[in-house]
């Protein structure tokens, strides 16, 4: 081991003031069956009182946010925790951001066993720092590794090394507004064997990425193709978790779509044409009902789709409007939320007689993104989009989304990392 690599520093000795200190939390995880007895018993869980800090001695300067492409730049740190079917989760260590050291035998090379997640973390005008619901990404990155056979965690034991992440690279977030931190913890199956079976070694990390806004030059509602001749998920498949192997064989589809002039695809289920989601985001659309009222509509969890934190937020916001919890502005009064089955039909049925108001993905990247065409069995069901492309649903409740992750918002959904 270099010189460099063991100047690392305990967290519980850095001088971040007290709101910055880790409280020691160790927990046992879900037990195993012991080989040689058959008994069940229980692994170390993630201790964050553990925690070896080793800066980065060679700083990046961050890149003037105008030049930010999404995904592409990333920040001086990563965290990393291994894990091993013997002895639990490892030391956790916040270090430079570098390449990782696998195994060509590593089952996550052949097997796809890799799950990941989606956050942002937000710089408020104040200069506190705060992410949304993270908590929820927590909670669904638990069920996908549950779904793969790789190793559950302590949720909040990784988020507040995640947080601690965020506090050594918080210079990081840009300032400009609509700009935020986009975190991505991982989680992949390291064991060096070539065999199907649930890996008994694997490595947790997080990366962190500035982002600009998703629409740096305003809303631009786009064009879906009703995909039918391939399918994102099925019934009790993988759709409902967030694993990289659902990924992957949307790339090429998406490809076919953008040479037909489409943006992404809509994917379609059965031989009804059932709509499930938009390309990786999650899908609503709004009716007006004979009676008058507007119906706010998404697909139900059923399995193949992903429970997605901003589907989530939307059809809280929409229901507390509703009850008249949190009445939001412009929002119509005569809103009915409902998470049922929707088919093209009656898609392109309420286009045709003018009962269409509009259609939006719903998703971490993107917050809204509104749609005004489908391509659908050769020809295009037209989307109403309202001024500033978004219709009378989706924008009240994006303004609400967005003030709550950017603080102009007070909300119990706004998580501080930072004071």
């Amino acid at each position: 081991m270099s010189l460099f690599l063991r100047r690392f520093t305990p967290v519980a000795q850095l001088r971040w003031g007290a709101a910055h200190t880790l409280a020691p939390r160790r927990l046992m995880s879900k037990g195993t069956l012991d080989p040689m007895t058959g008994e069940l018993t229980a692994l170390p869980d993630i201790n964050i009182s553990a925690l070896e800090v080793i800066r980065n001695t060679k700083p990046a300067t961050p890149p003037p946010s105008s030049t930010l492409v999404f995904g592409h730049t990333f920040t001086d740190h990563m965290l990393t925790i291994p894990w091993n079917a013997i002895s639990g989760w490892g030391v956790p260590q916040i270090k430079p951001y570098s390449p990782l050291s696998l195994e060509p035998s590593s089952t996550v090379l052949h097997y796809a066993q890799t799950i990941f997640e989606g956050m942002k973390a937000y710089r408020q005008e104040d200069g506190r720092v705060t992410l949304f619901r993270p908590d929820m990404n927590m909670k669904r990155m638990n069920n996908s590794a549950q779904r793969i056979a790789l190793p559950n965690f302590d949720g909040d034991a990784l988020l507040e090394l995640i947080k601690e992440l965020i506090r050594i690279d918080k210079h990081w977030i840009p300032k400009e507004p609509g700009h935020s931190l986009y975190i991505r913890p991982t989680l992949i199956g390291t064991q060096k064997a070539i065999g199907v079976g649930p890996p008994t070694e694997a490595l947790l990390f997080v990366i962190c990425s500035p982002v600009g806004p998703y629409y740096p030059k305003g809303f631009k509602p786009v064009a879906l193709y009703g995909t039918t001749e391939y399918i994102r998920a099925a019934p009790g498949g993988t759709g409902a978790f967030k694993l990289g192997v659902n990924y992957a064989p949307g790339v090429m589809p998406q490809k076919e779509a953008a040479a037909k002039g489409y943006v992404q695809n809509l994917w379609l289920h059965g031989p009804e044409h059932y709509l499930t989601e938009v390309g990786t985001m999650n899908m609503f659309v709004v009716f007006r009902k004979e009676n008058g009222a507007i119906e706010l509509v998404t697909p139900p969890l059923d399995g193949m789709i992903l429970p997605g934190v901003t589907r989530d937020s939307v059809l809280a916001l929409a229901r507390d409007h509703i009850s008249g919890k949190n009445p939001l502005s412009k929002l119509p009064d005569n809103l009915i939320v409902s998470e049922r089955p929707v088919t093209m039909k009656e898609v392109k049925e309420a286009s045709e007689s003018g009962n269409l108001v509009e259609l939006f993905g719903a998703g971490t990247a993107a917050v809204i993104s509104p749609v005004d065409r489908i391509g659908y069995l050769g020809e295009d069901v037209h989307i109403p989009t309202g001024e500033g492309g978004m219709g009378p649903v989706s924008r009240p409740i994006w303004t609400e989304l967005v003030g709550r992750q950017t603080g102009t918002i007070s909300s119990e959904w706004s998580v501080e990392v930072t004071k």
